[in-house]
């Protein structure tokens, strides 16, 4: 047997020996006293998803022109956060306090 596995199985019997947590009191009374929510049919949600139309030439030029301005702002956000010379003078006043 693996010793990979008696430490498993005895991690498990440890965890099965724990107290179950306290949930009394965590949900509220009138989130308690809701009825429970009701189902929706699944059929009438695909079919709407199933309809033609729903993506267009315009929508999609719309949506490329939004994936370009939100890559253009991620790049802008991967750039150094301190410039050069503002971390330059930090490595100074580091290298003076470390002399002292």
């Amino acid at each position: 047997m693996p010793p990979a596995r008696p430490l498993f199985l005895s991690l498990m019997l440890l965890a099965g020996c724990a107290d179950a947590p306290s949930l009394d009191g965590r949900i509220s009374a009138a989130a308690a006293a809701a009825p429970y929510p009701q189902l929706q049919p699944l059929a009438p949600l695909l079919a709407q998803a199933a309809l033609p139309g729903r993506i267009t030439p315009a929508s999609t030029v719309q949506m490329d022109g939004s994936t370009a301005g939100l890559r253009a702002r991620a790049a802008a956000l991967r750039g150094p956060v301190v410039d050069a010379a503002t971390r330059a003078r930090m490595q100074r006043a580091i290298a003076r306090a470390a002399l002292r």
